[in-house]
């Protein structure tokens, strides 16, 4: 932890205020991790410390080695009994669309469990999994990873979404002006919306980036272009008659939300509690599978 912290901050005194303790302890252990090494991981100066080539390919495996400790310190303490602290990953649309009731019994169910709930695209949420940043995530499946675990939980269909003026999805493609709104790169909807459209011979269309899944569904409704997620948002999450819904060829529209963990991370009570709450099972507070 302190060679990490010197090296985020760039500095021994920085570092031992952040750590509560005083500098020459800092500089103690660091000079001391140096010599069982024998190698210099710091270039000093009076502006600060930074890393040399042997601190930069060591850095990586400090951070495993502390990954490795919170893991073994929490399953030391796992007792079976869902407790602690879970972070985990979801596609917004899901968020949406899926999670409300299921974090609510969750919460309800297990109430030493503190939950974290990020959002992000797909290959955002599955790179935090893999760098040990998320237990788990909900992404668009199908996902296929040498250290990925996936297991499909819900199935979704995509419809294309317009302003409500658009009544055809034949004129509605052949305008010359057409736009695609679209979250940015990594988005599974996004490269299934371009994939979609490439088939009909229709690419280099200009594309809208936005942030927010309210913000592309207001920008839709505006007339700016169409986009290409969940028909079921319209309605329950997004008012019906803002947008105009077009219904795809099952082949476009199915497509399915799997949650994936890292194979080689033991997945603790608080996981499997969350993981059999959204595969549609739940547990008594024993651990007893119940439904």
């Amino acid at each position: 932890m302190t060679f990490q912290t010197v090296a985020r901050l760039g500095g021994m005194g920085r570092a031992a205020r952040e750590l509560n303790t005083v500098q020459s302890n800092v500089t103690q252990r660091v000079r001391r991790l140096e010599e069982v090494l024998g190698v210099t991981l710091f270039a000093r100066s009076r502006a600060g410390a930074r890393l040399t080539a042997a601190g930069e390919r060591l850095m990586p495996y400090a951070t495993r080695i502390g990954v490795l400790l919170e893991e073994a310190t929490r399953a030391a303490r796992d007792d079976g009994a869902p407790s602690g602290t879970l972070t985990v990953g979801s596609l917004e649309t899901t968020a949406a669309l899926r999670l409300s009731p299921l974090l609510a019994t969750y919460a309800k169910d297990y109430p030493k469990v503190d939950l974290v709930l990020r959002t992000g695209t797909t290959a955002e949420l599955i790179e935090r999994v893999l760098d040990r940043e998320l237990e788990g995530a909900l992404v668009c499946g199908p996902v296929s990873h040498p250290d990925l675990t996936s297991a499909r939980v819900f199935e979704e269909d995509l419809a294309l979404l317009s302003a409500p003026t658009e009544r055809s999805v034949g004129k509605l493609l052949a305008r010359p002006d057409l736009r695609v709104i679209v979250l940015r790169a990594g988005c599974s909807y996004r490269q299934r919306l371009e994939e979609l459209l490439a088939r009909r011979g229709i690419v280099g269309l200009r594309r809208l980036e936005f942030g927010t899944l309210e913000a592309i569904l207001g920008a839709v409704a505006a007339g700016l272009g169409i986009t290409l997620l969940p028909g079921a948002l319209v309605g329950p999450v997004w008012r019906g008659g803002r947008v105009a819904v077009h219904r795809l060829p099952t082949a476009d529209a199915r497509v399915q939300t799997v949650f994936v963990q890292r194979r080689d991370v033991l997945r603790s009570s608080a996981m499997s509690a969350f993981h059999d709450l959204v595969a549609g099972r739940r547990r008594s507070r024993d651990g007893t599978v119940v439904a």
